[in-house]
Order: structure tokens, then C-alpha cells, then sequence
């Protein structure tokens, strides 16, 4: 089980039971933070919402059982520790896309899929 800096008080079990769409959407969470902070200026904030989603990210990858939902969340997590590392400059990725992407998997989350 991955060793959480953040979240301490969370349980994997408890993380599974949101199931695929409450946990990126969760994740997604993390990453309008972090673009909040990106947009106010202020990296340090930015730097640890990016870590607190690569912690929720981190445990989704162990909480899911399909292959396509681990191949999914692996890419995922890539392309967040592109950003988190270079700005994203391997993939030519951005907050912005990923803030977007998530912004489904919430939504689908609060309609009950």
C-alpha cells in the first residue's frame, strides 16, 4: 500500500468504495487546485496540490482491478508527473486539459454512474 503523506486518515478500502469515477473525480479536485494556485502565481501551492493528486492517483492505480481502469489512471498518472516534472513539456500537457478531463469523471460521480 503506498505510504501517504497527505492523506493520512484514508483507507484504501474506503477509496475503493468511491469507485472509478468518485476517485478521479476526487483527483480532479486536486487538479483545479493546483491550477487555482498555478493561475494565482504561487508554484509552492501549485507544486503541492500536484503531489496530493499524484498520492490519489497512486492509490486509484492500486484500488482498481480492470486493465483497461489501470492502463487508464497509469496514463493518467504520466502525464500529471509530466506536469509535476517539466510543465509538461514531454507531453505537451497542462492543468487545464487534465482539469477538464476529470471534470467528466465527477460529474458522472454525482449522477450516480
Amino acid at each position: 500500500m503506498t505510504d501517504l503523506k497527505y492523506h493520512k486518515n484514508l483507507t484504501q478500502k474506503a477509496w475503493a468504495a468511491m469507485g472509478i469515477n468518485g476517485m478521479m473525480g476526487n483527483i480532479g479536485s486536486e487538479i483545479s487546485r493546483a491550477l487555482h494556485w498555478q493561475n494565482k502565481g504561487d508554484p509552492i501551492s501549485c507544486q503541492t496540490a500536484i503531489e496530493r493528486a499524484l498520492e490519489l492517483t497512486d492509490l486509484t492505480l492500486e484500488s482498481v482491478k480492470s486493465s483497461s481502469q489501470i492502463k487508464e489512471v497509469a496514463r493518467f498518472r504520466e502525464v500529471l508527473g509530466d506536469i509535476y516534472s517539466s510543465g509538461g513539456a514531454e507531453y505537451n500537457s497542462n492543468l487545464e486539459d487534465l482539469d477538464k478531463y476529470t471534470l467528466q469523471f465527477a460529474l458522472a460521480s454525482r449522477m450516480g454512474k
